[in-house]
């Protein structure tokens, strides 16, 4: 086995989901994750705390992109579009690329109660990191936290939408559309 590999979390993640997708969550066992990937459970821990954290590993940076790309979006925007221009440049990136990944992960997470709070703790972070960031801004505290919270609630909605429809729609788009849909449900 590998002393040091400078991919390893890329490939326990890999060797996760494929035992995860083989043999289900709860079957799959961290030293069969490690071997799997051709490394050591030891490793493995270096890089998670347990099991359900190779589920979000992908994860562990956006909220920190996303409040920072809102904390330099264009100045005079109101809180919500701080918001939705983070959400948005993030949307156009390397999720898009990362589809199938992000829909095999749905798809485990779903399988299981504990994942699915796992999975609301990740949306309260990002909430959290777009509303510091907002208040750093000038943005007061209400509306910091009210625009973070409509933007996680579309975000998440969005991600949902798009993993559900035909292959070739852009995540941005539907978290454009997304938005849209809002506008007309508060204008009623």
């Amino acid at each position: 086995m590998a002393r040091w590999a400078p991919d390893a979390a890329l490939r326990l993640e890999s060797a996760a989901m494929a035992l995860f997708a083989e043999r289900g969550f709860t079957a799959t066992t961290v030293p069969e994750i490690a071997e799997a990937a051709g490394l050591t459970t030891r490793t493995f821990f270096r890089h998670f705390a347990d099991k359900r954290d190779v589920l979000f590993l992908r994860e562990r940076e956006l909220p920190t992109v996303v409040g920072g790309l809102v904390a330099v979006a264009p100045p005079g925007l109101d809180p919500l579009a701080l918001v939705m221009s983070g959400l948005e440049t993030v949307a156009a990136g390397e999720l898009q690329r990362w589809r199938d990944d992000i829909a095999a992960r749905r798809a485990v997470v779903r399988s299981e109660p504990q994942l699915r709070e796992r999975e609301r703790l990740k949306s309260a972070v990002l909430t959290d990191a777009m509303r510091d960031a907002l208040m750093e801004s000038g943005v007061t505290s209400a509306d910091a936290a009210l625009a973070a919270s409509i933007g996680s609630a579309l975000f998440d909605a969005s991600l949902e939408q798009w993993l559900a429809g035909p292959d070739d729609v852009l995540l941005v788009d539907v978290l454009r559309a997304m938005r849209a849909r809002l506008g007309d449900l508060a204008g009623r």
